[in-house]
């Protein structure tokens, strides 16, 4: 259990964003040959993008040791970031159903294996 507890440095964010691009890029093969509508596709990604645009953003931002300045905008941030993509995919929603199930489909599908790699590169590597 102590191991699970350990801090451990932040692994660099490439790898799961690349992951989760992976995703949004083969998906859109997947979306041609089933026939479905590619604007929900392009939803997805546009989702996708604009969520780790945003994340960009906080990085530049950042948490600064010893101060932690910068740690309540970044903690702001990142929970407007989830307010910002469900307010979204509610009000197309609101307009077509179908087109949001697509769109929130292929973004969930990234961000899973987004969040996947991060957590494995995390607990992968040396507590502090």
């Amino acid at each position: 259990m102590a191991t699970f507890l350990s801090p451990r440095p932040l692994p660099a964010r490439r790898l799961p964003v690349a992951a989760g691009t992976f995703v949004i890029a083969f998906s859109l093969p997947v979306f041609v040959l089933a026939g479905w509508r590619l604007d929900g596709w392009l939803l997805g990604a546009v989702l996708w993008l604009g969520s780790q645009a945003l994340g960009v953003l906080f990085d530049r931002i950042g948490i600064h040791e010893p101060t932690l300045r910068g740690s309540g905008v970044v903690a702001f941030g990142m929970m407007l970031r989830g307010i910002l993509l469900m307010v979204a995919a509610i009000a197309v929603a609101a307009g077509d159903p179908r087109l949001a199930l697509a769109g929130a489909l292929v973004y969930a599908l990234a961000y899973t294996l987004e969040l996947v790699f991060s957590l494995l590169l995390y607990f992968g590597g040396q507590p502090r």
